[in-house]
This record gives structure tokens, C-alpha cells and sequence, in this order.
């Protein structure tokens, strides 16, 4: 029989990025068995693959179940140890940014944080006041008295404005990634912590169904 007296270890992350539209076991997961022939066979197996355009279908939800049954298709009495994530999700990128880009990222990422976190402690000096902070900015750069309405005013309206959008991910009612939202994933999260709950108080009083009842 194939497979049998085989055990396969099986380790999937929960996050995976794929740059290649045909999805192999070997893309996302990491594999482990005595028989070579077997592991490198299940490496090459075939479990999905990315079709059209639309980027809301490159990102797809998987079981881990789904992972074994493809493999017992091949090697039915084979025995599977999963020592991954149950459900995982799998990401396709079809033009992975290069490196010169993620590092002009990150240096922006870095010019945005240094100011932003020298203009937070300069308000929390001077109390939270944000106009005096303005105004002894503006006549240390110019010379001149600020008239209350000058490009730092403007700059940080409106780079408030954008920065909620981001961060909510939402300009109207139109989202600006497939990502969850911020609020979808506290939700999820409330679910989690309502469910655990559940269990719990049911454990405790002795409601949950069990073999022994």
C-alpha cells in the first residue's frame, strides 16, 4: 500500500505569500518523513491555483484538512501529523516589489516616525498645545511671527485627514485594500473572547456536551 507505515509531519504558517499562481505544498508548507520518495512527491502536489485578475480573489482561506485530503488521495494509508495552524491563509503577489523599493519604504517609514514622534513630545511639553508648538516651529524657521494659518497648520490638517482614511482603511464606503479593517478585527476578536467565554462558563457549570455525558 502506499504510504502505509508512514508518518508525514505537515507545518503550515498561518500567513503565506506566493508569488507564483500555481500553489504547490512546497510554496507554503514545510515537510517531514522517512520515505524521500514520498516527502518529494507531496512537495510537488498541486493545491490551488490563482486565476483572473480580480485581487479580491488573491487572497484565499484554507483548512489544513483540505491539505491532508489531497494528500490521502495519493497515499491513503498514510498517517499525517499536523503540527501547524489548523486554517491558513494563502496571499498571491504577482509583482513582488523589489528591494530598492521596500528599503525607500522603510527609509520614509523611518523620516515619517522620527518627525512624528518629535512633534508628540514637543505638544506633551508644552501641554498639548499644538498651536504654540506651531508657532515657535514657524518663527524658528522663517524669522517671522506666525499668522495662524501657515503650511504646518495646513500640512497637519490634512495629513490628519489621510491618516485616519489609512489607518481605517475606508474613504466613504469604499475600502482602499482588501485588508480587514481596524473594527473588523477588533470585532473578530470581541467574537473570539465571547466564544472562549462560552466554553468556559459551560465547562464550569458542568453544560458542555462530552463523551461522558
Amino acid at each position: 500500500m502506499k504510504g502505509s507505515g508512514q508518518t508525514l509531519y505537515l507545518k503550515i504558517e498561518q500567513n503565506c505569500i506566493v508569488y507564483k499562481r500555481t500553489v504547490r505544498l512546497e510554496d507554503i508548507a514545510k515537510i517531514e518523513c522517512t520515505d524521500i520518495g514520498m516527502r518529494r512527491q507531496v512537495k510537488q502536489m498541486e493545491l490551488y491555483r490563482f486565476t483572473g485578475s480580480d485581487k479580491k480573489e488573491f487572497v484565499q482561506v484554507f483548512s489544513v484538512l483540505r491539505v491532508i485530503q489531497l494528500i490521502h488521495e495519493k497515499y491513503p494509508e498514510a498517517e499525517i501529523s499536523n503540527i501547524g495552524a489548523p486554517d491558513f491563509v494563502i496571499r498571491y503577489e504577482p509583482d513582488p516589489e523589489k528591494k530598492g523599493v521596500q528599503y525607500l519604504k522603510v527609509a520614509v517609514l523611518c523620516v515619517i516616525l522620527f518627525f512624528g514622534a518629535a512633534f508628540t513630545i514637543m505638544t506633551f511639553i508644552k501641554d498639548v498645545s499644538a498651536d504654540e508648538v506651531f508657532e515657535q516651529f514657524y518663527m524658528r524657521l522663517t524669522g517671522t511671527a506666525s499668522t495662524g494659518i501657515t503650511p504646518l497648520e495646513v500640512s497637519f490638517c490634512i495629513g490628519l485627514a489621510v491618516g485616519i482614511m489609512v489607518f481605517y482603511n475606508h474613504v466613504g464606503r469604499k475600502k482602499i485594500t482588501d485588508d480587514p479593517t481596524p473594527i473588523q478585527v477588533a470585532m473578530r476578536t470581541y467574537e473570539e473572547d465571547v466564544d472562549t467565554a462560552f466554553i468556559e462558563n459551560s465547562s464550569r457549570k458542568g453544560k458542555s456536551h462530552d463523551v461522558d455525558n
